[in-house]
């Protein structure tokens, strides 16, 4: 397999993980399409240090890696806690963070 078939794959993966967030309205199904965009980066990143001959997109991967882990535990976190207030996952349903206070 080339490396240009990798690059390929990672452009599929971003596409269909973008499709995913813009049209699903469950959280958790947005939330997997915003990781699987962050597996596609983290395979193009990948894929162009080894056509670079460098380790720098291992690296730059790497700390694509522990975003994406700090992003799951703070993301699920905050899923859990509105499912847990209104029973409901979709994100057309989230108004939590809205300020209800009148400004007058």
């Amino acid at each position: 397999m080339s490396l240009m078939n990798y690059l390929l794959l990672s452009a599929v993966l971003f596409s269909v993980g973008a499709t995913t967030v813009l049209v699903r309205r469950n959280a958790i199904i947005a939330f997997m399409g915003i990781e699987m965009m962050l597996n596609a980066t983290n395979l193009a990143l990948v894929t162009f240090a080894r056509i670079n001959g460098n380790l720098h997109g291992q690296v730059l991967a790497f700390f694509v890696m522990v975003v994406a882990a700090a992003e799951v535990v703070v993301g699920l976190a905050i899923i859990v806690a509105i499912y847990r207030t209104r029973r409901s996952a979709s994100v057309d349903d989230v108004n939590l963070l809205k300020d209800v206070r009148d400004p007058a």
